[in-house]
């Protein structure tokens, strides 16, 4: 019984894993593209140069590389925490 329970262990960390990845790679578009189209809507309202697209687009690139690179180090601060190797 106890290999079954392992075995539905890892499928479901494995399933979370792909759900996760599917998650912030979807976030990892849409973000500066709505970014983007609000710069473009600003642009055209203010009959300006895609000014406030390449803006916006540039900062939610900015933004959602330091949320995956904080992320990430958090995360492993986590796993670091949570190693065998980590307790006393």
């Amino acid at each position: 019984m106890e290999v079954r329970d392992t075995r539905d262990l890892a499928r479901s960390q494995l399933y979370r894993g792909f759900g996760d990845t599917l998650a912030r790679s979807f976030e990892l578009v849409v973000t500066p593209v709505v970014f983007g189209l609000a710069g473009w809507s600003v642009d055209r309202w203010l009959g300006t140069a895609p000014l406030f697209t390449l803006v916006l687009g540039v900062i939610a690139l900015v933004g959602m590389m330091l949320r995956m690179y904080y992320g990430y180090q958090a995360d492993m601060a986590r796993q670091e925490r949570d190693a065998p190797w980590a307790r006393s």
